[in-house]
């Protein structure tokens, strides 16, 4: 073989291998549809609800979570979310409304088209959430998510950071979810909100598996030390990647443990600005 053949082989085996590694790293780690949490345009929608809906297709989104706004019947909105090619696979309710009447949180569910429903909050002091505030919510829960399986819905607890008040050997978030009944009670995981109450969203997501059905992305500020408030300035939810939140290997994780709905929830007072970016980060994430 001359220098020259010698020379041709080595660069083509080069480019080879190079090629080889760029397609074992380019893969990518988010493949599932854009979805987003209506609250992040809490501001938008009462100024048009077509509008915000365009603005929201434009961006490539076709999953929402979130329920009718106001100012239109559910008939019409779900008639421009179908214009649209958008569906609500996920709508939320307060948890007096789930533990007074959860009929009508399944005929609200039902009518939007909706298979999960979440509740993202337990009521509790300010402050303090406590062993008997965890106690009835899992009553409450086990209760209600009976009744929304039965009529064909899958009920799933939201986390907000308070729940992860130390409790025996774990939290008091551990304690629920060992105490609820996992035929009638999921969870919905918000990573900002598990970071901020001093939880590994990894972590939690290994520990309980298949008990996590949905999840909202978000990520928190670098810097920002959280607390067990479930509060926190809207400045410090930021874009998906740039805050302290090891977005890769959680989505990696909430994959594996067989989450197949991400909404994204920007709750800053720069969500047009920051939602395009955070789109932009999912969709070329590699591994």
């Amino acid at each position: 073989m001359t220098k020259t053949r010698l020379g041709l082989f080595l660069t083509a085996a080069l480019l080879l291998e190079a090629g080889s590694g760029f397609a074992q790293k380019g893969k990518k780690i988010y493949t599932f549809p854009i979805g987003i949490q209506s609250y992040t345009y809490r501001h938008s929608f009462p100024k048009g609800v077509e509008a915000t809906l365009d603005t929201i297709q434009s961006l490539g989104i076709t999953e929402m979570e979130g329920g009718t706004p106001k100012g239109v019947t559910t008939a019409e909105f779900k008639k421009m979310l179908k214009d649209r090619g958008i569906s609500i696979p996920g709508t939320g309710a307060g948890y007096e409304q789930l533990v007074k009447d959860p009929m009508e949180v399944v005929r609200n569910a039902k009518e939007l088209g909706s298979t999960f429903v979440m509740c993202a909050w337990i009521p509790h002091q300010k402050g303090n959430f406590t062993l008997e505030n965890a106690k009835k919510a899992v009553e409450d829960f086990n209760r209600v998510g009976k009744i929304l399986k039965e009529n064909g819905l899958t009920f799933c607890y939201h986390n907000h950071g308070f729940e992860f008040q130390p409790y025996e050997d774990g939290t008091l978030f551990d304690y629920m979810v060992k105490n609820t009944n996992p035929e009638y009670v999921s969870f919905e995981m918000d990573i900002l909100w598990a970071t901020h109450g001093g939880a590994d969203p990894v972590k939690l997501l290994n520990k309980y598996g298949s008990r996590w059905k949905l999840m909202h992305l978000k990520d928190l500020k670098k810097g920002v030390k959280g607390d067990l408030t479930g509060n926190t300035p809207q400045e410090n939810d930021v874009i998906l990647g740039t805050g302290q939140i090891d977005m890769p290997m959680v989505l990696k994780t909430a994959r594996k443990v067989g989450i197949k709905h991400y909404f994204i929830e920007d709750e800053s007072n720069i969500w047009s600005y920051q939602v395009p970016k955070s789109i932009a980060y999912l969709k070329n994430l590699t591994e």
